[in-house]
């Protein structure tokens, strides 16, 4: 079984991705040393708060560097919320300049849109063309609802591939993969049974070999 790694940077909601993972049986660990996360197999990034808060500590911890060490040594990552928007190139939150591992920008939803702001609550994805043949989504059926908290929402560019979209105002990406680095901006720890598919999907049924719909 892969051995998970938890980024701790100050900023993730750890409680709710720990014990998803222990009813998982996941073999895993919570840390913010570079040190301990390089021995894991695969990296869960969560994420709530602010792009340059997160950036700050990051920077702190000495995970930022860690992280596009991580991701060029072709191991798998999930990002979470911010996590999945903070692997972007940069943020409309205070303009903030981001890790840059995948090309792309986190915007606002914008108050014209006609929605509260934050997006809050549960609401159904879309599979995408390549959401349908990714393994993040296996037996995960088409329309499945999840829970969201978001203010931004992830615009991946160039070679990043959209898994899902979502509709909120606008239809917004809600979930994608740059090859061995996927992003999901819901919250998977805390969408019941198929969140909990989800997690099992990355942690049991990705492995370096098994990047599809991001190649």
């Amino acid at each position: 079984m892969s051995r998970v790694g938890i980024i701790d940077y100050d900023a993730g909601n750890l409680t709710s991705v720990e014990t998803a993972l222990m009813h998982l049986k996941a073999d895993f660990i919570v840390s913010s040393d570079p040190l301990e996360l390089k021995k894991t197999d695969k990296l869960i990034f969560p994420g709530v708060g602010e792009a340059g808060a997160a950036m700050k500590s990051l920077r702190k911890y000495g995970l930022s560097d860690f992280l596009r060490e991580y991701k060029k040594s072709k191991k798998n990552i999930l990002g979470i919320c911010l996590g999945a928007q903070i692997v972007l190139t940069g943020s409309d939150e205070a303009d903030t300049r981001c890790l840059d591992i995948v090309p792309g920008r986190a915007l606002h939803f914008s108050c014209s849109e006609g929605c509260k702001i934050p997006h809050m609550g549960w609401n159904s994805i879309s599979l995408e063309e390549y959401g349908k043949k990714s393994p993040l989504y296996e037996g995960i059926p088409d329309g499945t609802s999840f829970y969201f908290v978001h203010s931004y929402y992830p615009e991946p560019e160039g070679a990043a591939k959209r898994l899902t979209m979502t509709e909120y105002g606008i239809s917004f990406c809600s979930s994608f993969q740059f090859e061995n680095l996927f992003a999901v901006q819901f919250h998977p720890e805390k969408s019941g049974k198929w969140g909990l598919r989800l997690l099992e999907n990355f942690i049991r049924s990705i492995g370096p070999d098994c990047v599809k719909a991001g190649s």
